[in-house]
């Protein structure tokens, strides 16, 4: 039903649409695909959790899409079988095609609702978010297994850790989980910036909205496809492959002094195209900057460190008006 397994391939060829479809895997296991870049493998006897691993939703950031369509492979050529029910999602084939971030609008800033919100403008990047929206609540609707939701990126730029997260904001009733977290950690992930408010990102949605354990994962630098040393990312591939295939959580061992946590301190936005940076191009994420150090110029605004030292993440002035450009983080504590 997807000629040589690779399912990445024909979403790519249907970059906007795919006719949904459905098939058996050998062993009995469901398999339907709802949409292009998203397809749902469904066991027949399926553990404790429903779990959404995502990637491509900027078209340009190549290491996570060639990790998940390696994993999802493997599982539709029957070399290995899911534990778990899991949708599996491509976000922005088209953007893939382009090898660029966007088409037209960044599709990580168009989620909880974001997409139906501004003056009329409606592209195919905020149909898509709805559409998206609409097959996470799918997916969760009605389940009481334990919910993830894992978004997988690259960034634009080096970074000071290489591998991190983002832990959408939880509000007052919930928690954080030292467990996912350990998962996290066996991704190789051991960086986290904690977020402390609402956002439009597709982590942040299926936590507020779905009630799901979310995190956007950083896992390197953008590159072209096949240009990826693939070996950097063996642990996260492991990782992947056993939270599919294996009934336990796999976890790092939790040693505090090996886990860096950081407080989102302040966010910068876009207020006119006079906007820049004061510092170089090629300054990496978590690099800290001390306190009175002019960072940025948006016209008549200047803006400059707060506290004793904040760090740079996330910098980017070519977003558009009205955007963050760069999130301020300094360090913080979780579980002492």
């Amino acid at each position: 039903m997807i000629p040589h397994h690779d399912f990445l391939a024909l979403s790519r060829a249907h970059e906007w649409q795919l006719e949904p479809f459905s098939f058996s895997l050998p062993h009995g296991d469901r398999v339907e695909v709802w949409d292009t870049g998203v397809l749902l493998i469904d066991p027949l006897h399926a553990g404790h959790r429903a779990q959404i691993i995502s990637c491509g939703i900027h078209g340009n950031e190549t290491a996570p899409i060639e990790l998940c369509n390696q994993l999802l492979g493997r599982l539709l050529a029957g070399e290995l079988r899911a534990c778990h029910k899991t949708l599996f999602i491509f976000g922005n084939p088209a953007a893939m095609n382009l090898a660029v971030r966007e088409v037209e609008e960044n599709l990580n800033r168009l989620f909880s609702g974001a997409h139906s919100r501004g003056a009329g403008h409606h592209n195919r990047e905020r149909q898509r978010a709805a559409r998206l929206e609409q097959y996470v609540e799918r997916f969760f609707a009605g389940e009481s297994r334990e919910r993830c939701h894992y978004d997988l990126h690259t960034a634009i730029r080096d970074s000071r850790y290489e591998k991190f997260a983002v832990y959408p904001y939880l509000g007052e009733a919930r928690s954080y989980s030292q467990e996912q977290v350990r998962f996290l950690a066996a991704c190789g992930v051991r960086t986290f910036l904690l977020s402390a408010s609402p956002t439009t990102t597709f982590s942040y949605f299926s936590s507020s909205r779905c009630q799901a354990h979310g995190f956007t994962v950083e896992l390197g630098k953008v590159r072209p496809f096949g240009e990826n040393d693939m070996s950097r990312f063996a642990d996260t591939y492991a990782a992947l492959e056993a939270l599919v295939t294996e009934d336990a959580l796999p976890a790092a061992p939790w040693q505090r002094d090996e886990y860096r946590f950081f407080a989102i301190a302040r966010v910068l936005n876009k207020h006119s195209d006079a906007f820049r940076f004061l510092f170089d191009d090629d300054v990496a994420n978590f690099t800290a900057f001390s306190r009175g150090t002019v960072l940025a110029e948006d016209g008549d605004l200047r803006y400059q460190v707060e506290a004793e030292a904040e760090a740079v993440v996330f910098p980017n002035a070519k977003v558009a008006i009205g955007q963050r450009t760069v999130l301020l983080v300094v360090p913080t504590t979780l579980w002492q």
